[in-house]
């Protein structure tokens, strides 16, 4: 068990099998040294996270929602380091998608629920560039979806 699933136990997080791809395209891709991790949408252990933040959710269910996204994101990085994240070097950088209305200006609150996680699972590691913006609709009315790049060994 690598230092890093050691971190995640100790917060409670447990990793759910990587969620299947819903459309024309795959879950990761390595180039490099480098993994692109497609965009994770808010699925949590009780099912989809869905709404549109300022109307129908409020910030902390949006935190929990991206939160639930950067899980995702790490189970999709371990299947991509064939189970060991011990060959994770660095998180590069996230992209963070916030269904919301017109008037909320929350979204880097939001996308700090991912992005904790990342600095709680990986330390230093864990520090990264990031873009936190707001959609009119993400796929299947998610309240949120975060994709990643992650360095690997």
């Amino acid at each position: 068990m690598s230092d890093i699933e050691i971190r995640l136990a100790e917060l409670g997080v447990v990793l759910p099998e990587p969620v299947a791809p819903v459309a024309n395209y795959v879950p990761y891709v390595i180039s490099n040294d480098l993994v692109f991790i497609s965009g994770q949408v808010s699925i949590g252990p009780d099912g989809l996270i869905a709404g549109k933040l300022g109307r129908d959710l409020d910030l902390e269910r949006g935190i929990e929602a991206a939160h639930a996204c950067g899980v995702n994101l790490i189970a999709q990085l371990k299947a991509a380091c064939d189970g060991d994240l011990g060959r994770v070097r660095r998180v590069v950088k996230l992209g963070g998608f916030v269904n919301c209305t017109d008037d909320f200006a929350d979204q880097p609150k939001v996308v700090n629920g991912a992005s904790d996680l990342m600095v709680a699972a990986f330390g230093d590691r864990g520090r990264h560039a990031r873009a936190a913006v707001g959609a009119p609709c993400l796929p299947m009315n998610a309240a949120v979806e975060v994709d990643g790049v992650f360095e690997i060994a």
